[in-house]
């Protein structure tokens, strides 16, 4: 067995020889919730200006992790910096229009407040819109790893490279699972235990379209699976629970699975229900 020093040093020849270039979790999650913090803040400052100080120390955060990905960055530090941050003001309206989707269509939400700073769902399309922002920036490494830290709170595991319109409502969200290359409309509502994935996980396919585009105005019940990415989900279509789905259904389809009731006699079954656990 490797003795400690041995296995020190390996372990640093290992890592310097990969070129491990990679944000501290801690200061990237910190960054996520100190974003939500200055766009949608429980401690609301006295004036614009104690509010421009708030942008400027987001921004030294976000200048931190930047710099830990500088060799593998496509644009200059600053560019990104300035991009991302004017982004700003189109994420923020996307956001309200996904909070009152929110609040119009789920009869448990008081307020759009509750849902802001209570709702699963609504923090993990926060971090997914904050996300994607620096994919279509062309940053590596950061989406991911801000899209993990909201799965990990929420169990909703959005990519960071789904497209993703307006008015989007995840309703309770746990075990929600969006690939890479979904395509998804506006006014779109998914339940929990949704799978939008891919047919095949082979990495030649990377490049390609996997996952299912679902058009606009669809809604999506609980534990559902949508797969492949020449899978189309109709406008104003409805899926219903359990439903497994690998090819396309027009617009105004209904899809959902018959239940069968059966009451017992004082006969047995003629196949007995035997249950493994």
């Amino acid at each position: 067995m490797e003795n400690l020093r041995t296995f020190a040093e390996r372990l640093f020849q290992d890592s310097t020889a990969e070129e491990c270039f990679m944000p501290c979790k801690t200061h990237s999650n910190k960054f996520v919730n100190d974003m939500m913090e200055l766009l949608f803040p429980l401690d609301i400052p006295r004036n614009t200006e104690e509010y421009l100080m708030r942008f400027r120390d987001r921004e030294l955060q976000f200048r931190k992790l930047l710099n830990s990905l500088k060799v593998l960055l496509k644009q200059d530090i600053q560019t990104i910096i300035d991009d991302f941050f004017n982004s700003l003001p189109e994420i923020y309206d996307n956001l309200r229009k996904d909070a009152e989707s929110i609040y119009k269509f789920d009869p448990a939400a008081a307020s759009i407040q509750e849902v802001v700073h209570a709702y699963p769902g609504f923090f993990s399309i926060i971090v997914y819109r904050l996300a994607h922002q620096l994919v279509k920036q062309n940053v590596p490494v950061l989406p991911r790893l801000m899209s993990e830290y909201a799965h990990g709170r929420t169990g909703i595991d959005i990519n960071p490279g789904a497209i993703i319109g307006n008015s989007f409502f995840i309703d309770h969200g746990t075990g929600v699972v969006i690939g890479e290359t979904t395509e998804i409309g506006n006014n779109v509502k998914i339940y929990q235990g949704v799978t939008l994935g891919a047919l095949s996980v082979e990495k030649s396919l990377a490049a390609t379209k996997r996952h299912p585009t679902i058009e606009d105005n669809v809604i999506i019940y609980a534990g559902s699976t949508v797969l492949g990415g020449k899978t189309v989900i109709g406008r104003d279509s409805v899926i219903g629970g359990n439903v497994w789905l690998t090819e396309s259904v027009p617009p105004n389809s209904i899809v959902y699975h018959k239940s069968e009731v059966r009451i017992r006699s004082g006969r047995l079954f003629n196949e007995p229900i035997n249950y493994v656990i």
